[in-house]
């Protein structure tokens, strides 16, 4: 391979890279500023496909630690790049079966559509921000 080539190749290369990297922030960019409710698998996977950091609360009505992780989630999805979806264990308990959800409210972190955390009970802000943190892309 000749020294042309070879410069035409780390050129691709870095090409795709910024390619992806501006993928990624238009992604981030266009993130929701408020949760979103799943309103079935379909959605759910809808949801964790489209934006490269998804958190998903499983929650119930009835469950209150749930309800006083609502704001700080709503907080969450309005200052940081991640995407809050809201999944209602009661109107779609299969899905929370899929997730192996057992304790309300359950958080699963997805990145690029891949689960990588999962927090169980209530959690502070500072938590979530730090998990969410620890997952962007460099």
């Amino acid at each position: 391979m000749d020294e042309t080539d070879e410069l035409e190749r780390i050129r691709e290369k870095k090409r795709e890279e910024l390619r992806k990297r501006a993928e990624r922030e238009q992604q981030a960019a266009s993130s929701p500023d408020a949760p979103v409710s799943v309103t079935g698998s379909g959605h759910f996977q809808e949801v964790v496909d489209s934006h490269p950091i998804v958190l998903v609360d499983f929650y119930a009505d009835w469950c209150g630690p749930c309800q006083m992780l609502a704001p700080t989630l709503e907080t969450i999805a309005a200052e940081t790049t991640a995407t809050v979806a809201k999944v209602d264990t009661d109107a779609h308990q299969r899905l929370a079966q899929q997730h192996g959800v057992q304790g309300l409210p359950t958080l699963v972190l997805f990145v690029d559509g891949e689960p990588v955390e999962r927090l169980v009970g209530m959690q502070n802000e500072a938590t979530l921000r730090q998990v969410i943190s620890n997952h962007q892309p460099a």
